[in-house]
């Protein structure tokens, strides 16, 4: 016997591979016909029974019967027996196949499920990631968004006082206006003279002259006095209710529109939030 390292190759196989022989079939490998069984048993059986070489008794007989109602059974009813286990055999093998299915199913389902599955960690860092970057940008407008609200606030509190003042001078400039106009007005009622030289003006502007307008020049006289007696005066009674009265309208809109600042007495700003 010679041993190789090398694998062995298959027509060394198939070059020492010995088919087996089939036999002639038939009764005992003869390939004669099984029914020559039959002359032959009873050619042997008349002298074994005549010398008493083999004695048929009871239980000879009960094993007769026996072999023969097995080989009845056997070609009467073998075929319908076979049927019967062979249906419950395939009864079971389909409901055993039906549940290996099933089990298949299931174990893919779950096997997509988990492919599916396979990015969750990354989805979640992500998700945590974008909620970071959300926060940061909060923090970030959280930081400027009050001096975003102070700067409206003030501007909206600089809209006001620009507005009271702009009031206030129209009704003041009307508040003269309708002094100086009484004023005047009065002084030319009372003095004929003024009135002459009021219409000889007239005449004199009609005539093409350049003559001085004596009612301009007794507005701007009167303009005149009431600005020295208004530097000339010390009672500031009037600018400091004025003044009073505009604090406590920005204190009411402070108050009302929620600002983080108010005016004190004096009229400085102060923190509030």
């Amino acid at each position: 016997m010679s041993f190789h390292a090398s694998a062995r190759r298959e027509e060394d196989t198939v070059a020492t591979t010995t088919l087996p022989t089939e036999g002639k079939g038939g009764l005992f490998g003869t390939g004669l016909s099984e029914w020559f069984a039959l002359p032959i048993g009873v050619a042997a059986a008349v002298p074994l029974l005549t010398f008493d070489v083999y004695v048929i008794n009871e239980e000879t007989q009960l094993l007769a019967v026996f072999l023969a109602f097995c080989v009845t059974f056997y070609s009467q009813g073998g075929d319908a027996v076979y049927k019967a286990i062979d249906a419950k055999a395939e009864t079971l093998l389909r409901e055993h196949t039906e549940a290996e299915e099933k089990v298949i199913e299931a174990l893919e389902q779950k096997l997509l499920f988990l492919k599916a599955n396979q990015n969750t960690v990354n989805d979640f860092s992500a998700i945590n990631e974008m909620r970071a970057a959300a926060y940061e940008k909060l923090n970030a407008a959280g930081a400027v968004k009050p001096k975003h609200d102070f700067k409206v606030q003030v501007e909206r509190m600089l809209t006001m006082i620009a507005a009271e003042e702009a009031s206030y001078t129209e009704k003041m400039k009307m508040t003269l206006m309708s002094e100086a106009t009484a004023s005047v007005t009065d002084k030319f009622s009372a003095d004929k003279a003024l009135k002459k030289s009021a219409l000889d003006a007239a005449i004199s502007k009609l005539k093409g002259g350049k003559t001085e307008d004596p009612v301009q020049a007794e507005f701007v006289q009167f303009f005149k006095d009431k600005a020295a007696a208004a530097k000339a005066s010390k009672d500031d009674s009037e600018e400091k209710a004025q003044r009073a009265a505009m604090i406590a309208k920005m204190n009411s809109l402070a108050k009302n529109e929620g600002f983080f600042f108010a005016f004190d007495a004096s009229g400085s700003p102060k923190m509030t939030a």
